[in-house]
């Protein structure tokens, strides 16, 4: 059986955990943040990003270079 995505737990990545993934710096990832092409959220003083949202980013970037 196939699970929905609803069923699947978010995962939440830390900005050097996506930075490594994405082959950036730390700064890098926190100007995606602030020019909000990157989603994240605030859990207490931590900023984390969804790998949902690390997907989004990239599929928008491949759309983008696509053209």
């Amino acid at each position: 059986m196939s699970r929905s995505n609803r069923d699947r737990p978010v995962v939440l990545l830390t900005v050097d955990q996506v930075a490594v993934r994405l082959q950036v710096s730390r700064w890098t990832v926190y100007n995606l943040i602030r020019s909000r092409e990157l989603v994240s959220v605030t859990i207490g003083r931590s900023r984390r990003i969804s790998e949902d949202a690390l997907r989004d980013y990239i599929n928008r970037l491949t759309e983008r270079e696509a053209y």
